[in-house]
């Protein structure tokens, strides 16, 4: 498994780690509205899945809108940001900041999600901070488990291969 710290403690990550060449696995989280997201509903589309501990927090924050500003403006890509912010926490994230076109996504019913991609926070009941990019088919181009939650991940690097997907 990846080696993570938060606040420079190390953590336990649970499920399986994620490797580039990998099928990307299936999950069930939740829509603002409480309707449930798979993989397979973007199926045929490049997926940059950009995850956070929680969208109320400095980096969680810019991570967000930077994914959403620097991988939508590329075509047929679509930009999912998971947390295990509740789904109603997401929807007055997304009013408040005036960002109508993030596509924010809660793991919080049962983690589905973070045990599948190995990014569930034991300890702490979070998501790591990760980024992963995945085909149209369904292949694992980019892996990116950010070593230090409190860090940012390689904005440039996810980028780079979010086209390099298309």
């Amino acid at each position: 498994m990846a080696s993570v710290t938060f606040l420079n403690d190390p953590v336990t990550l649970v499920g399986k780690e994620i490797k580039v060449g990998d099928t990307a696995p299936d999950f069930v989280v939740l829509d603002n509205d409480l309707s449930p997201v798979r993989l397979e509903d973007s199926e045929g589309k490049v997926r940059l899945i950009s995850v956070v501990p929680s969208l109320d927090t400095g980096v969680c924050d810019a991570q967000t809108r930077r994914f959403n500003e620097d991988a939508s403006s590329v075509s047929g890509v679509e930009v999912l940001t998971i947390s295990v912010d509740l789904p109603f926490a997401q929807k007055r994230w997304c009013g408040s900041n005036g960002l109508e076109n993030v596509k924010t996504l809660s793991d919080h019913r049962n983690l589905s999600f973070g045990e599948a991609y190995g990014v569930h926070i034991k300890e702490l009941r979070l998501l790591a901070r990760a980024v992963f990019v995945i085909d149209s088919s369904d292949k694992v181009t980019y892996v990116e488990y950010v070593n230090e939650v409190s860090n940012h991940p390689d904005y440039d690097a996810a980028i780079e291969a979010v086209k390099a997907a298309r």
